[in-house]
């Protein structure tokens, strides 16, 4: 049941910081940036498409992090969490969108979105790891 129930809040809480962030960053402040950098293609986001991809990531995450940082401390948690992970999707989405599109200039694209995955990646790390030891149980000092 707990396994359960920090798998569900990690995604949730994933989700609350996660998509407002992503929402605000890519189709708010720097929407005009993106499209003169040529990284969105369609005239219309579909929003539903990241908010499932966003979800899914949550419970991935969720389910990842017990795995990944078992018995590391909070700080070594999130750390870890935010490096790995946070670094696996640089690759996956900043670079091979770099090596995939025509985005120029590159170095606009890197600088914004590698700033971007930091801030997402630090807060799911910090998230995931408050959710993860305060859940875990106490060891009796006696």
């Amino acid at each position: 049941m707990r396994s359960t129930k920090n798998l569900l809040l990690g995604a949730l809480a994933y989700v609350l910081i996660t998509f407002p962030l992503a929402y605000v960053w890519h189709l708010v402040t720097f929407k005009s940036t993106y499209e003169r950098l040529g990284y969105f293609s369609r005239e219309k986001p579909i929003v539903a498409f990241g908010f499932a991809a966003i979800l899914t990531q949550g419970m991935l995450l969720s389910w990842i992090y017990p795995r990944l940082c078992h018995g590391l401390s909070f700080a070594r948690g999130a750390a870890t969490l935010a490096l790995v992970m946070g670094g696996y999707h640089w690759t996956t989405h900043v670079l091979a969108a770099a090596a995939k599109q025509s985005i120029e200039p590159l170095s606009t694209w890197f600088c914004l979105e590698t700033s971007y995955l930091t801030i997402q990646f630090t807060l799911a790390g910090l998230l995931m790891a408050g959710i993860y030891q305060a859940m875990m149980p106490r060891e009796d000092p006696t």
